[in-house]
């Protein structure tokens, strides 16, 4: 089936991540999704291994459903075509700072003179009202200052350190692919796109302090921030006598069954410590303590066949290397292996929505460079003559 977001028309003017991450979600929904590429290509071509130049195994990963127009911006003629793209287009995405795009004759007010009921989508760094707006950002610097990297020191009782993953990232796309679709929503309402600016700082400042902004929510502020419970040190994967194993004893019914399964049967009713959520908050440390030394008595084994007999949450701890054999994902088919045209056998994974009317199907794999350059200036009504003057002055580049 094509997907709920089949006919939509995408112009990707992103690169890196966050912009790419938001994209692929278009496109595996059933966008079409150009993604228009510098002659150079996207730099992230060249992350990690790789079968052949400028195919990065992170590109293929973020770039799924996508096909690849080469096109020089910068050249009168390269930014020419992108207009008469954006003619048709009901969206173009973009994380080029918004100043950059000006001087190429690319704003929003531009494209919106060009086609009105384009949503024109911009994820930023920043909020461009305030004093940051003009700085450039990445997920490191976005980790920094939204305080996750301190945080982790608060935990760890060491230095700053950044969360092992492009986590702002992967938050700011997956707003800005809600935020795209709310204006799509509102275009079919009002007949007219609109602007959206979806800035990574102000997204995960709002993201983090949903946890952490505690007591400081009040006026005046009550105690220094932080949720407690995931702020202590012994909130880890707990050490069994043969590896670690991940569970969350959380409301009173699931402590009042995890007590009953391992000989607590009086905790709750006689440690006020552990009478409540409440208590058991205040006292998270020593809960989590107490937790810590009981489940060295098991092994990995019987402490999963114990608390799934219990009804209680627990899973094993994955490696890069187990994920990839966990029976859940198996079994759901959530990885599969794709025939790429060039790289050829590669894994590949599942959207993770489900859609009862309309589920997608699996679409085309990530594009080279300038793949499909030839089909989508046909596309737009050029004649051949035309296509081979824009590969000549340079301002295409074919695959």
């Amino acid at each position: 089936m094509p997907g709920p977001l089949a006919g939509i028309r995408v112009l990707d003017l992103t690169t890196v991540l966050v912009g790419p991450y938001c994209t692929q979600l278009l496109a595996e929904l059933g966008a079409e999704v150009t993604k228009v590429e510098a002659p150079e290509g996207d730099v992230v071509r060249l992350i990690g291994p790789a079968r052949n130049p400028g195919m990065g195994c992170m590109f293929l990963t973020i770039n799924r459903g996508k096909r690849s127009l080469a096109l020089d911006l910068k050249h009168p003629e390269g930014r020419a075509v992108l207009l008469r793209l954006a003619r048709t287009a009901d969206v173009l995405v973009t994380n080029i700072r918004p100043a950059a795009m000006a001087r190429l004759g690319l704003d929003y007010a531009t494209l919106r003179a060009v086609n009105p009921r384009l949503v024109y989508a911009a994820v930023l760094g920043y909020g461009q009202d305030g004093p940051y707006g003009p700085r450039p950002a990445y997920d490191d610097l976005m980790q920094g200052a939204t305080t996750i990297a301190a945080l982790n020191a608060k935990v760890n009782g060491g230095e700053p350190r950044y969360v092992p993953l492009a986590m702002a990232d992967r938050i700011t796309g997956l707003a800005a692919f809600g935020a795209i679709n709310a204006a799509l929503v509102q275009r079919e309402r009002g007949g007219e796109g609109q602007l959206v600016e979806v800035p990574m700082f102000e997204t995960m400042v709002s993201f983090v302090l949903g946890d952490h902004l505690s007591g400081k929510v009040f006026d005046p502020k009550e105690g220094i921030g932080g949720y407690g419970r995931l702020l202590s040190p012994d909130r880890r994967p707990y050490r069994t006598k043969d590896g670690h194993v991940c569970t969350m004893i959380y409301n009173d019914r699931q402590w009042r069954s995890f007590c009953a399964a391992v000989g607590w049967p009086d905790l709750v009713s006689t440690d006020p410590r552990f009478a409540s959520h409440a208590t058991r908050t205040t006292h998270i440390d020593e809960v989590l303590g107490m937790l810590a030394a009981e489940f060295l008595t098991r092994t990995t084994a019987e402490w999963l066949e114990l608390l799934e007999k219990a009804d209680l949450p627990v899973t094993p701890v994955h490696t890069l290397e187990s994920i990839l054999e966990d029976p859940h994902l198996l079994a759901t088919g959530f990885f599969s292996t794709e025939e790429h045209p060039s790289e050829g056998p590669v894994t590949r994974m599942a959207v993770p929505m489900r859609f009862s009317a309309s589920e997608p199907s699996p679409r085309r794999p990530a594009p080279r460079l300038g793949e499909h350059g030839g089909e989508i200036l046909r596309e737009a009504g050029m004649a051949e003559e035309e296509i081979a003057a824009l590969v000549a002055c340079g301002a295409v580049r074919m695959g």
